[in-house]
């Protein structure tokens, strides 16, 4: 369970908000009611910045099989485009 803190009291209260993520709780900060941000112990930062990477090469695995563009394709792409600008 994370607790909510709003920006104020994230403030005044930030060495033991550290103390807290260091023990393995969360803290959710608000701005008006509304959450803006959490602070998380590093191991879950981890874990979802691990998530997000699996996530990412999944998702090029499932466009290797798409066509691809030579180098020479796309510069002569870019300098049409730069042309048709001018």
């Amino acid at each position: 369970m994370s607790d909510s803190l709003s920006i104020r009291e994230a403030r005044a209260g930030f060495a033991s908000i550290l103390s807290k993520a260091e023990a393995g709780e969360a803290t959710v900060i608000t701005r008006n009611g509304t959450p803006v941000a959490a602070l998380v112990p590093m191991p879950d930062y981890d874990a979802l910045e691990e998530a997000a990477d699996e996530l990412l090469a999944r998702e090029a695995l499932q466009h290797l099989d798409e066509p691809t563009a030579t180098m020479a394709e796309v510069l002569a792409d870019l300098f049409k485009e730069d042309q048709g600008a001018a």
